[in-house]
Parts: C-alpha cells; structure tokens; sequence
C-alpha cells in the first residue's frame, strides 16, 4: 500500500514559488525599465539611474509579502482540508487527503466530497451529486459497481469505494488543468489594472520613440539627449501599480488569516467588498450547529413512539445534527432491525426504513408528510415559536425515494404509480441554538446596506419567528418556496427583493434564487454549511462556508470561515472594502503620473525642445507624492463599499490631473527657461512645480483627511523642503533653487495649477467628501 500511487494535487489556494518570482521579476515593465537603466549607466550619470534600484526593491517587497500570503494560505488549506475516512487493515480511521492512494477502501457520508475516483462496492441507499460535473441537478442513486468521480459529493445515505484514479489522473484534476491552473476567477479589479497597463504599454513605444527622436536631434550632447529621454519614459511607466495592487491583496490575505478567515480566491477579497445581498442559510448559519430533543407530543398512544424514534435515528451510520439529537436521547433496541432504508435528505425531507415486524416509519417535515388534519395544524402552530418540527408516521409500505413525497403529501401518488397511506403518530420538537453574535452581526450589515436574505429548507414559519427574533426586516412576512415560480425569473427575483425570509427553500431553487438575483444587478455571497447548500455557494459571487461546514461545501466556498464564527463575516467584509479602495486611491495616483509623463513627452517630442527634468528628479518627486504615500494608503482602513466602473472613475480623475500637472510643469520650465537662469536652475524651478501638483494631487485623493494623512501628506512636504535646504541632497539631485524669480513664478502657477485640478475633479465626481 504505501508503495501504490498517492493522491498528491496542486492546492487550489496559492500559486508557486517559481509562478510568484516569476510574476514578480519577469514583466515587460521591468525589462523595458531595466534596459533604460543600462542606457543610463553607459551614457548619464549613476544618480540618474536609481530608478533601477526602486524597481529591484519593487520585486523584492513584492515576492516577500505573497510568499507571506501563500504561508497564510498554505497554513490554513491543511486546516481546512477534511479528512477522508478509510478501512485499512480491516479497520477505519481517518487519513489527510494526500495520503489516499489507489485501492484504498474509502468511506461515504452525507456531505462527504469525493476527491478521487473509483469504483463503487456498498450502497446503503447512496446518492451522489454530479450537478458540479455534469450540470444534472437530481442526484445520482449509486449501487454497488457504479463510477464515482472526484469533483462530486454525497447528499444522502453511506457507501463506500476503492480508488481506482488519484492525483493528476483523477477527473476533477484534470478538468482543472484544461481550465488552466492557477484559474482565477473574474475580477473587476484585476482586469481594470491589466487593462491600464495593456494602453499604456502601446503608448509608451510610439510616444517614447517620438521623445528619443526629438532628444537626440535637439541636443549638443548624445547622454543629456538619453537622459532626458530616458526621463520621460520612465515616468510614464506606472511600475508600482501593479506591486501595490499585489501587496494590498496579499495583506488583506495575511489579515483575514489571524481571523482564522481562508480565502480560497484571491478575487473573493475583491467581492467582499462589492457585496450588496447577502443569503444565509439558517441552519448553522444564524444558528449554531447542534440541536436538543425538546418534546415528543404523541398524536396516538397505542403505537410505539419510543422505539420507532429510537430505531429510525440509528439506523443511519452517519447521523445528521436532527437525528443525533434524538439518539442522544434514545438507545438502540436490538429488537428493531431495519430491512430497507430510505436515508434522509435536503430534497425529500423525510427519512424512513422498513422495520418488518415492527413496521413502517416515516420522519419528516410535517408539511411534507401530512395531509392536514390534527397534526398538520398543531405542527404549523409548534412551529411559529422557532422550534423545528417532525412528524413520525406508521406507513403500509416504505415509499420509494424519487417518489413525490419531496413536494406533495404522502397519500398522492409516488414514483412507482402506487399510493403511500401514512398515519401521523407523533411531533417531535427540537431546540435549535441561536448564535449569541448573531444580532450584532446582522445590524452592521443592515448599517453597511447590505441586504440580507434567509433561505432555509425548513418550515417558512419556524424561520420566520428565528428571523423575527434576530431583528431581520421583513421576518415576520415569510414565503413558502414551493408557491414560487419556476419558469418566470423575472418575477421570481421582484419577489426575491420584495422578501427577506424564505421557507422550505430546495437546494435546486437557492441556486435559482442567486441567478435571479444577479439578473436583477446585485452582487451576491452566499453563506452556508450544508451539502444542500453546495450549488448556491458555488454559482453566488461570493460563496462563503462556516468552518464547521460538510467538506463539499468548503471545497466549492471562495472563503471559509475556519472558527465557525458568523461574528467574523464584518471583518471580512471589511477587510474587502480596505482592498478595494485603497487600490482605486494609489491607481488614482500612479496614473497621474503617467497621464502627466504623456502629455510632456508628447509635447516635448512635438515641440523638439529639452525635457524638463531628469530622472533623478522624477525619482525624488514620485517616492515623495506616489511611492511612499501608496503603501500607506493602500493598506489603511475604510468602510467604503465598492462600486462598478473602477476604470472610468479613476480616469475621470488621473487624466484631468496629470494634464493639468504638464501644462504647469512645462509653463513653469518654458518661463524659467526664456530667462538668463542656467539648466539646472530652470529644471528645479519645473520639479518645484511638479512636486507641488502632485503633492496637492496626493492631499485631494487622501481625503477625507484625518490625523495620520494628515501627518502624512505634512511629512512628504517637509520632506522636500529639508531636500531643497541640504546641500549634499541638493548636489546629488541636482537641484539649485537659487532663483528667487523662477521659484516664486513655480509656486504661482502651482497654485493656480492645484485650484484649476481641484476644479476639475470635482466636476468629474470623483472627490470623496
């Protein structure tokens, strides 16, 4: 055995530590920055060329914190990994995923996700969904011989399997390896900041040729020509964009994990934020796991409740939480052994086993079960206190399980053209647990405008008197899902929005439910621990399951909550809103500065005069208004939630202001230049004007201003002054404001500059207040 084949797969979560150097190190930004290093060292000054060392320290500061991010990740995946259950050596224990290996007998239960394939050798009532593989919503009745594939899960009954295909061979692997590895899924974000770079990359080679021709050819002297040309490409390259974006998620990744918080997808930080609907499935969610026995109530005293209640909850080998609940209560009695079985699940809601001698029974929901009568009614009033409702039945015959008692009583006709008499015997109520955080939980949402919407398979009355406790609005106007339209989507989502709390919701309809809610334009996660939940977790925007969840539903979740805690969702949220923000503000910054370096090389290219500054002076200006102030602003707090059209608002602001910072900069040179000042006179009077635009830039998007941006747009202004003072910081960056005329005609035209951006952004909508 522990020579066969092992179950060794790539882990969902993280990329490598070749994919993330090489992400990190082999860009066409930095090989276009790296050779205009080398021209600078051959044909400038070294100081010129200390662009080169920030874009080293750029790739460093950017492998260290996703090589953080994948510890994190990597930390919590072995966390999250369920283990498989497994018979070795004629005994049954438990082992990692990665340590099945092919002819391991392996185990099924309710919930359980298949990770390899094989072969089926026992089925006690097993019935397996394949909908994630094939797109077939009904589960799949397995027996003894069947195919099982990984990628699939179990939804009722118990079996078990020996591995025919692990690793790389097994189906769900390789359907992940077409797809592609490392798939990720759509982001806003993402795209806008490839996009960005797409452009400007088609700029940067005609307009840097233009500025390279006009240099040369305008220029005594071949390394002023290339420094200046040089200068000008190097500003238009936006190459900490891309870092920033890399850090603020792989920090948010890092922040989420002390929260015991997994994050699957990286693009899940970004749908955090994007959130305005959010469906929780009641059971586990809005309530802890577990249940007590509160009552039986016996509707007939001459049939016997106590043993029928007792067999039925043991003859499952993997017990739900309902059933668990009652064994606690109840011992086996050896007297009752079940000939055939019908397991429970979230389609059908009932169980039931032939009992021969003893009988027929039947639990389940009571609206299922019973055709109204005493039952049916005492039943609907039980349920409005919250508690959850069973009904035990006698039956003449054991009912088939693709029979109509899912959605219809039990005396309509089932699967087979017969008819099931059944005779309510007994209600059974069980306590279900409130989380203590749940109410605190819920009015941040209701105060953040997220909507929350309760989908639960239970009673529409039981959910609606937890809903109602809880705070949720609209809970105390339930639906019953089974009066909703199935072919109308249009009208199903009018009463999705016009709803917040639905009843006996089937695992086919919560998927429903999230696609009709997305047509309607909503961004929508989803939260839940069960296998009936796995569907709608997986199509939501967000799919969120609780730490204590089935491993299906961990496996297909975007984020899983690892401490079970629903009071962690806000953190979460949160943390989302951080990323997003903080994102749009530094690439508000950094494509200023691009939009600015286009308009000047342009204009400096057209016009065949000398470019305004060096790099070196670029350099300084763009570690005092972009570089340093970026990684602080894209790591501070928001509770912002993010809106649609990333791109076309962060133009709305950098193409005004990076226009308007050229014109200042080349007024500001051409005026100094037209003097009897020397070049690099003229060229501090630009950078004057270019740090004073950008820095005022910087204080427009850190608003709104509180103490520590406050200290911190201060601090890059104190900064620049004490350079322009020191005489060793002067001398290596070339800069000698000793002219009085140039400096004051700088400072003007900033301020009108600074007054005409501060316009213009405000017109475009963009300011934050």
């Amino acid at each position: 055995m522990a020579l066969a084949k092992a179950n060794h797969v790539p882990r969902r979560s993280s990329r490598s530590l070749g994919a993330i150097i090489r992400a990190n190190v082999l860009t066409l930004f930095n090989f276009v920055i790296g050779v205009l290093w080398v021209l600078i060292l051959i044909f400038g000054e070294w100081q010129d060329g200390l662009f080169g060392l920030i874009i080293v320290a750029n790739a460093l500061i950017g492998i260290v914190q996703e090589l953080r991010a994948k510890r994190t990740l990597d930390k919590l995946a072995v966390i999250n990994e369920a283990p498989v259950r497994v018979r070795r050596d004629g005994r049954e224990q438990e082992i990692q995923p990665r340590q099945v290996v092919l002819g391991d007998l392996v185990l099924l239960g309710p919930g359980d996700r298949l990770l390899v394939d094989g072969e089926v050798v026992r089925s006690d009532g097993l019935e397996v969904d394949e909908s994630l593989l094939t797109g077939e919503a009904d589960p799949v009745h397995k027996k003894a011989g069947d195919e099982v594939l990984s990628g699939s899960f179990a939804v009722a009954g118990s079996g078990a399997f020996v591995a025919t295909k692990v690793g790389t061979d097994a189906y769900a692997v390789k359907l992940a390896e077409e797809a592609g590895k490392f798939h990720l899924a759509h982001s806003e974000l993402r795209a806008g900041v490839a996009n960005f770079i797409k452009y400007i990359t088609w700029l940067v080679i005609p307009i840097g040729a233009l500025l390279i021709y006009s240099q040369v050819s305008n220029s005594v002297d071949f390394g002023t020509a290339i420094t200046g040309a040089v200068a000008g490409i190097v500003t238009m390259i936006p190459e900490g964009l891309v870092l920033m974006t890399s850090i603020a998620f792989a920090v948010g990744v890092v922040r989420l994990g002390r929260s015991k918080c997994l994050v699957q997808e990286l693009p899940a930080i970004e749908g955090l934020a994007r959130v305005d609907v959010l469906c929780l499935d009641k059971t586990g969610t809005l309530t802890a796991g577990g249940m007590d026995l509160d009552e039986v109530l016996p509707l007939r005293d001459d049939q016997p409740i106590d043993g029928a209640l007792a067999a039925l909850s043991h003859v499952d080998q993997r017990p739900n939480a309902t059933a668990q609940a009652i064994r606690a209560h109840y011992s086996a009695d050896d007297g009752w052994t079940a000939r055939e079985s019908v397991p429970f699940s979230s389609a059908r809601k009932w169980s039931g086993a032939d009992f021969g001698e003893r009988g027929v029974w039947v639990l389940g929901a009571p609206d299922v079960l019973l055709d109204g009568g005493e039952g049916y009614a005492r039943a609907a009033e039980l349920a409005t206190t919250g508690a959850r409702v069973l009904a035990l039945c006698s039956a003449d015959r054991l009912p088939a399980p693709t029979g109509g008692l899912s959605s219809a009583p039990a005396t309509r006709s089932v699967a087979d053209g017969g008819r099931v008499a059944l005779q309510a015997v007994a209600l059974v109520t069980l306590k279900q647990r409130i989380r203590p955080d749940a109410r605190e939980t819920l009015r941040y949402f209701a105060e953040q405008g997220v909507t929350v919407k309760v989908i639960s398979g239970d009673n529409p009355e039981a959910v609606s008197a937890i809903a109602t406790g809880l705070g949720i609005p609209g809970g105390d106007r339930s639906v019953d899902a089974r009066t909703l339209p199935d072919d109308d989507m249009e009208k199903l989502g009018e009463l999705l929005d016009a709803h917040a709390v639905f009843g006996r919701v089937s695992p086919q309809q919560k998927r429903t439910f999230i696609a009709a809610l997305q047509a309607r334009g909503h961004t929508v996660a989803m939260t839940g621990d069960g296998v009936n939940d796995v569907l709608a977790l997986k199509d939501a925007d967000l799919g969120i399951a609780m730490g204590a969840g089935s491993p299906a539903t961990k496996a297909v979740a975007q984020v899983v909550l690892l401490d079970n805690k629903f009071a962690t969702l806000p953190h979460v949220v949160g943390e989302g809103r951080r990323v997003l923000a903080n994102i749009e503000r530094v690439s508000n910054l950094f494509l200023t500065k691009t939009f600015y370096a286009i308009v000047l090389s342009l204009a400096v290219g057209v016009a065949g005069v000398m470019f305004p500054f060096a790099p070196r002076h670029s350099t300084l200006t763009n570690a005092l208004t972009i570089g340093v102030p970026a990684l602080f602003l894209a790591l501070a707090p928001t509770l912002e939630r993010a809106k649609p059209g990333f791109v076309p608002r962060v133009l709305r602001f950098a193409v005004p202001a990076g226009v308007l910072c050229a014109v200042a900069v080349l007024v500001s040179f051409w005026a100094a230049h037209s003097g009897t000042s020397t070049l690099v006179e003229d060229q501090t009077s630009a950078v004057i004007t270019l740090f004073l635009t950008t820095w005022w830039v910087l204080v427009l998007i850190a608003r709104p201003l509180n103490w520590w941006r406050v200290v911190l747009v201060a601090s890059m202004a104190v900064a620049f002054g004490i350079g322009l003072t020191l005489p060793f910081v002067r001398a290596f960056f070339a800069l000698e404001p000793g002219d009085i005329s140039n400096d004051l005609t700088a400072v003007g035209v900033s301020l009108v500059a600074a007054a005409a951006i501060s316009i213009a952004v405000k017109v475009a909508g963009t300011l934050r207040a």
